[in-house]
Parts: structure tokens; sequence; C-alpha cells
């Protein structure tokens, strides 16, 4: 029995060595086809750099975008469970919350994270 698994095993190797080594055989890769690392433009030679400066500002202002989006589905809720809580506890933790998202919108502004244009 372990002969047997021993050879199946022996055969499955060389049977998979023999199609890679096939295959590498037969395909046309060429190391010296300066088009095939290029960018594709609709089969022209690209007129400009694919490699362009990436926009700090448009990261932040998507950074500030989730973070804002991830509050508003906390928020949401909140107004689900208003008859299952105690009306001032409720208040105050929705006022708190929405305190602190404010003052980090007023920190976002006086930093000048949300002024597109310099």
């Amino acid at each position: 029995m372990l002969i047997k698994t021993i050879s199946l095993t022996v055969v499955c190797m060389v049977i998979a060595t023999a199609v890679m080594m096939i295959a590498s055989l037969l395909s046309k890769k060429t190391l010296m086809d300066r088009e095939k690392p290029s960018p594709f433009e609709c089969g022209f030679d690209p007129k400009a750099s694919a490699r362009i400066p990436f926009s700090l500002q448009f990261f932040l202002i998507a950074v500030i975008f989730l973070v804002f989006d991830v509050e508003i589905t906390l928020i949401l809720p909140m107004t689900i469970i208003i008859p299952y809580t105690n009306p001032m506890a409720w208040t105050l933790i929705s006022i708190t919350f929405i305190a602190i998202l404010m003052l980090g919108l007023v920190h976002e502004w006086n930093q000048g994270s949300l002024e597109w244009a310099s």
C-alpha cells in the first residue's frame, strides 16, 4: 500500500514537472520586448509618464469622508433606540457624540485640511 502511494506521488510529480517544462518551452516570451512593460494607450506609445504624483489633499479629504461616514452609521441607529432607553441618557450621549464630531470638524477646518486650493 505504501509503495503504491509513493509511486503514484512520483508519477504525479513527473507529469506536473513535464507539463510545466513544455509550457515554458512553448511560450513565446522575449525578454527584450519593450512594448510589454509599457502602459497601454489604445495601441499608441504613451505621451506622458504613467506615474503621476498622488494628491495628498485628495487623500486627506477621503480619510475625513471615511471618518464622518462611519460616524453617520453610528448616529443612525441612535434614532431607533429612542423608545428603549432613558430619554435623558440618550440626549446626553447624543449631544456628546455630536459635539465630538463638531470639534473634529472645526479642528480640520482650522488646520486647512478642507481647503482644496492652496
